[in-house]
């Protein structure tokens, strides 16, 4: 069959569909060419299976130039000739201009927060947006959200998240925001809030938070004055004003009281701690309490990093960039899902069940990376990708490596695999047993007839180390701690490094592990397991069981983005029939609790304790 080079097409200019744009799509057809070119892309690579007892098909899911959105596109086969596929709706060309910032920063009252955002619009010319300012700026115009806001805030009441809402979004919406970037201050402060923004495709760049300790923020608080004359902002400590005059006529603001600061420090971590799991994967803590150039040269650093990996992923058609799935992906959704299949407790997995798994979490992985999501996890547990049951392949979970890889290679990404090393050293050296020889049998494997490996799919170990300018996508084979000795710092340098690039965790065990003396690591659990709970699923498949046993197959779970988490009942059918029969759906990974009561009939968000026959489920999704 016919293998098809995809060469990127960058034009710095506007076409329609006019006589220029008929005259190359009439052209274009009887072009031959002797060379292919060298710029990065890729034939379409196919994927032999490592099992020979197992008929050899490729992939079903082929994308076709996910970075661009351009009507028109190129395809060179393995004889050469270009060949271009034209749609009526006119050529659609955008310019590689350099994606602006957007930046969120958050911190506790008398963090700082206001000089920092000062320092930022004047460093980086972002548009600094703050929902006091716009609240009392649409207030004083006496806009229709303006006059809303008003009727609510003379109530004493506070201003509901959709109108809120609203006036944000209506303000980033603004030529100036969208041309020079945007710094969104202090919002948004409810997880509502954040998954209102997420809905209408609003994300930042990155999520900065200023720490700085209770004890200082009170002291901060309570120590400062105000001048009723000029409106400054004195500290008796540590910014006291120059001359006694000042010094006498200072006042102290009504809500500077330790007890109303100690006050606003209880809701401000609360409305923190209900946003942090939307953000968590571009989260960076900046240490407050130091001075005001120091904490900024940190900001600016954080900044100017994610600038430049904003230019490179640009330069490089990245969809972190913001380029979403072309029109002709749409078949790919999950409008065209077939269902789980059946069988799925016969061992060994038949072809078409493994290149089920492989193509479902392969779009699912491909919609969330060109929504820009960087921070992703895939976790698939059918039996022979369960490590906890006798019949786990190895090859099954390289086969599923490869699919993803090979397919984010064709489309001229260069992909980094990576697999951990030894860890720990002397008697202590080793490696989870689940993992022992992965490396070699991705070397070895067959990685097509076009020279993928080396060239668009490397293969490397995790670690700040194995990141390199030139890798676009990195994918994490089965990372996980073992007794003694932690993964989480090594996967931690390696997604710093990696910046804005996306990093995906196939089927990752991050969970703590006791130490060598026995003893479970206890120092810094917090930040390990926080830092764990950064990446987020793309896709999870379980299998549902009695307690304690691997059949007969209860249900199913299953999540595939950016859809919600969808449980499944297995039914037996006459003739030794059996189907999967969807019971519920939930927009965030369900508990023990919730499974169970979707399983009974009974309705949501009735407290109870795991009991009875359906008791089998307790733990199991922990």
């Amino acid at each position: 069959s016919d293998h098809f080079l995809r060469p990127r097409l960058t034009i710095h200019f506007s076409l329609s569909l006019s006589s220029s744009a008929k005259m190359l799509h009439a052209s274009l057809p009887c072009l031959h060419c002797n060379n292919a070119s060298p710029s990065p892309s890729l034939p379409r690579l196919s994927t032999p299976s490592l099992y020979p007892s197992s008929p050899c098909t490729s992939s079903s899911v082929q994308p076709t130039s996910l970075r661009s959105r351009h009507v028109v596109s190129f395809s060179v086969s393995a004889k050469t000739h270009l060949r271009a596929k034209s749609k009526s709706m006119g050529l659609n060309v955008n310019c590689s201009a350099s994606e602006p910032l957007k930046v969120m920063i958050s911190g506790a009252p008398a963090s700082g927060k206001g000089t920092q955002c000062e320092l930022i619009v004047k460093k980086f010319g972002l548009v600094h947006i703050s929902t006091g300012d716009l609240l009392r700026a649409e207030v004083s115009a006496g806009t229709d959200i303006g006059n809303k806001a008003k009727e609510f805030m003379n109530a004493g009441k506070l201003v509901p998240d959709e109108i809120v809402t609203a006036m944000v979004t209506a303000r980033l919406s603004l030529p100036d925001a969208q041309e020079k970037g945007w710094l969104l201050d202090g919002y948004p402060r409810s997880f509502a809030q954040a998954q209102s923004l997420e809905e209408r495709k609003i994300r930042p760049d990155i999520y900065m938070v200023l720490d700085v300790p209770d004890e200082i923020l009170i002291d901060r608080c309570v120590g400062r004055r105000l001048d009723p004359v000029t409106g400054r902002i004195y500290h008796i400590k540590n910014f006291p004003p120059d001359t006694e005059e000042i010094k006498a006529r200072l006042v102290t603001r009504p809500d500077d009281t330790e007890e109303k600061v100690k006050s606003r420090l209880e809701i401000y971590k609360k409305n923190a701690q209900a946003i942090l799991s939307t953000y968590l994967s571009v989260m960076n803590k900046i240490d407050g309490n130091r001075s005001k150039d120091v904490v900024f040269g940190e900001v600016d650093s954080l900044l100017t990093r994610v600038q430049k990996d904003k230019a490179k992923t640009t330069k490089l058609g990245n969809p972190v960039s913001g380029i979403s799935l072309p029109s002709n992906q749409e078949t790919k959704k999950e409008g065209k899902w077939r269902g789980i299949p059946t069988r799925l407790n016969n061992i060994p997995h038949s072809r078409e069940i493994r290149t089920y798994f492989y193509d479902d979490v392969l779009q699912a992985t491909q919609r969330a990376i060109y929504d820009g999501k960087t921070r992703l996890k895939v976790e698939i547990n059918i039996p022979e990708l369960n490590p906890e049951m006798d019949v786990y392949r190895i090859g099954t979970l390289m086969e599923l490596v490869r699919v993803i890889a090979l397919s984010f290679a064709d489309d001229g990404k260069r992909v980094k695999v990576c697999v951990q090393g030894s860890m720990g050293e002397g008697a202590l050296a080793g490696m989870p047993l689940q993992l022992a020889g992965s490396r070699k049998i991705l070397e070895f494997m067959d990685w097509g007839d076009h020279g993928a490996l080396g060239t668009f799919v490397k293969i490397g170990s995790i670690g700040a180390k194995e990141v390199d300018e030139q890798d676009d996508i990195f994918i994490l084979v089965a990372p996980q701690n073992a007794v003694g000795n932690c993964i989480i710092d090594d996967l931690r340098g390696m997604t710093e490094s990696a910046g804005m690039r996306p990093v995906i965790l196939i089927n990752p065990r991050l969970k703590d592990l006791p130490g060598s003396s026995g003893i479970m690591q206890t120092m810094g659990r917090d930040k390990r397991l926080e830092y764990a709970a950064s990446f987020e699923n793309c896709y999870f498949f379980r299998l549902l069981y009695y307690a304690g046993t691997q059949y007969p197959i209860m249900g199913a779970l299953r999540m595939s983005y950016p859809y919600p988490y969808e449980l499944y009942k297995r039914v037996d059918r006459p003739s030794g029939k059996e189907e999967y029969i969807l019971l519920s759906t939930f927009n965030g990974k369900p508990s023990t609790d919730e499974v169970n009561d979707a399983f009974l009939g009974k309705p949501r968000n009735k407290v109870k304790n795991t009991s009875g026959i359906w008791g089998f489920l307790s733990g199991m999704l922990q």
